[in-house]
């Protein structure tokens, strides 16, 4: 069986050829024209998301077509393929996939799994059902882990500023213009349904992530557990969120990556936070 994801997974053209996994494009539309969010690196996108302002790029969820010839071109290798992406509580992409797989039947037979998240949360998933599919484990052993990795993986971040989200539409300017004068720095989450909440706001980006971490302390207590930090261009408090981790969680794997330049048109560079799961739901499978 083949797996497809889609590139808010944040996982590494290496980690994407060691385990066998497509990702599917998903696109910035800049003035002067549409490049592949992958074809970007964080720093090239960056300077050019700051030096647009106050204009702000687009983003495009792949298109159906490319889905079916993504299917279609695996399917010469293996007719069975798993689908894996992005919460369809924050973007189309699942839908598009299954429209592509419409497209290619009767000869593919592609099963689709939404992560209900994205970046780290969303990989550790993908990782999950790729080391678990080369295991030989059933399907519905794989979505059985994949749920429980679901129901219990956060994804938490704050932000230096709500410019980008009111400029991308996500937040109304009126509550922008109130949290800059308030001089708010968010703390976020991905809930449940797949969509973004509210944890609470810090006057302060050092208050913010002591918020992250209590309430990731909160939840998973002395539970050993794997640790992704992600940031946009904010390395110096990554290293900070990842220090405070490393006093209060018990660890089991941590690392400090970048998020997706698709990801960082809506957040702009001034990112942090970080996607966490308990490790006895990946140890077994990932060596």
């Amino acid at each position: 069986m083949k797996i497809v994801t889609d590139c808010a997974a944040d996982m590494s053209a290496e980690e994407l050829e060691q385990l066998g996994v497509t990702a599917a494009p998903l696109f910035i539309q800049f003035p002067e024209g549409e490049i592949n969010a992958t074809e970007i690196s964080a720093d090239d996108f960056y300077n050019r998301l700051e030096a647009m302002r106050p204009a702000i790029p687009t983003t495009a969820q792949p298109s159906a077509g490319i889905f079916a010839e993504l299917y279609h071109k695996l399917a010469e290798k293996d007719k069975e393929i798993l689908s894996i992406h992005i919460s369809s509580g924050l973007s189309g992409t699942i839908n598009s996939a299954h429209d592509g797989g419409e497209q290619v039947k009767p000869d593919v037979n592609v099963s689709y799994w939404d992560t209900l998240t994205l970046s780290g949360g969303e990989r550790f998933q993908v990782m999950a059902a790729a080391f678990a599919l080369k295991a030989g484990w059933a399907m519905d052993a794989v979505q059985e882990r994949l749920k429980k990795i679901r129901e219990n993986t956060e994804v938490i971040y704050t932000l230096d500023t709500l410019e980008y989200l009111a400029r991308g539409g996500r937040i109304g300017r009126v509550k922008a213009m109130a949290g800059a004068l308030l001089n708010l720095k968010p703390v976020i989450r991905v809930d449940v349904d797949g969509k973004y909440s509210t944890v609470g706001n810090g006057r302060t980006l050092s208050k913010s992530i002591g918020m992250i971490v209590d309430n990731m302390c909160e939840k998973y207590g002395n539970t050993p557990v794997w640790v992704t930090v992600l940031h946009g261009r904010f390395a110096e408090k990554a290293d900070l969120l990842a220090a405070e981790f490393k006093g209060k969680l018990n660890i089991a794997k941590l690392e400090v990556t970048r998020i997706s330049p698709v990801l960082g048109v809506h957040t702009g560079p001034g990112i942090v936070g970080a996607a966490i799961v308990p490790m006895e739901l990946m140890s077994d499978l990932v060596k």
